[in-house]
């Protein structure tokens, strides 16, 4: 059985859906199809029930479902211990929290263990999810919950307040308060579909309620877009202290509720007795509890 077939059903028979796999797996769809296709051929049964309008695992399906995890575990597990020897410590987070958060945090972790070499890289929170299960990251850093998943351990480090910024001469800057209600009225900027602040727009908001009138991917730059007065926008204190501190932008708290996320770090459970994983760890806690 080749190993691309077995990547190609265990996507689908997770997510039930040969769209949704050819989007995880970056292939066609007609990609995955024939390779599941080639899968049942080569072990004379049907996979997968296409009878319905939603997929389902047959019984044989079912049961090679429980395989293909255990194998491609254990693919991980052999990856990592071949590839990854223990003097690497990679971190993955958020661009806003590698920024604002992270350096004084990686600089006291080197001084303590300068046998370390510390990889530090950003991406969304989807992509940064995989790559700690994949192996390719030892921890990684994202506002909000990660999805369920029993090969992973997580815990949240802290709270973070989420605030509306407004540019300065905003009619909103002064008063520094106002209700859901008359925000939704405001023009409002948002990062792209699929990001974990736009999840924290629409949450706050509802989603397809009220449009972004712009979307920017970048947060720094969708915080020098309301400074320049475009529009208003929803964002982590964390991201935008600075921006507050030199006045670039003002503040509006909402007057119906305390709105909030939480910081959350996420890791391989198997990765849990890694000491230069375990190291850092007591280290994130040490700065955030400070």
């Amino acid at each position: 059985m080749e190993l691309r077939n077995l990547r190609a059903f265990e996507t689908v028979a997770r997510t039930l859906s040969v769209t949704q796999a050819a989007k995880e797996l970056h292939y066609a769809q007609s990609s995955i199809s024939d390779q599941i296709q080639s899968l049942e051929r080569e072990l004379g049964v049907e996979l997968l029930d296409r009878s319905q309008r939603r997929l389902r695992l047959t019984p044989q399906g079912a049961v090679l479902s429980e395989y293909t995890d255990r194998i491609l575990k254990l693919l991980e597990e052999a990856r990592f211990a071949v590839s990854r020897p223990g003097t690497e410590l990679a971190v993955g987070a958020l661009e806003t929290v590698s920024v604002h958060l992270l350096p004084p945090v990686l600089a006291a972790y080197r001084d303590q263990n300068p046998q370390m070499r510390v990889r530090l890289g950003h991406d969304n929170r989807g992509q940064l999810y995989k790559a700690v299960r994949r192996g390719d990251l030892d921890l990684c850093l994202t506002f909000g919950s990660p999805p369920p998943d029993t090969s992973l351990r997580s815990e949240t480090l802290a709270e973070e307040p989420l605030v509306i910024i407004v540019p300065p001469a905003h009619p909103l800057a002064e008063r520094g308060r106002a209700g859901l209600a008359e925000l939704t009225r405001e023009a409002f900027l948002a990062t792209e579909q699929g990001c974990g602040f736009r999840e924290m727009f629409e949450g706050v908001f509802g989603a397809g309620t009220k449009e972004p009138v712009a979307e920017v991917s970048s947060i720094g730059t969708l915080g020098a877009c309301v400074a320049a007065g475009m529009g208003c926008a929803l964002l982590p204190m964390l991201s935008v202290r600075h921006q507050v501190a030199r006045g670039e932008v003002a503040v509006v708290q909402s007057e119906d509720t305390d709105l909030r996320t939480t910081l959350t770090m996420t890791w391989l459970d198997r990765n849990s007795a890694n000491p230069g994983l375990v190291s850092f760890q007591s280290m994130l806690r040490t700065h955030l509890s400070g």
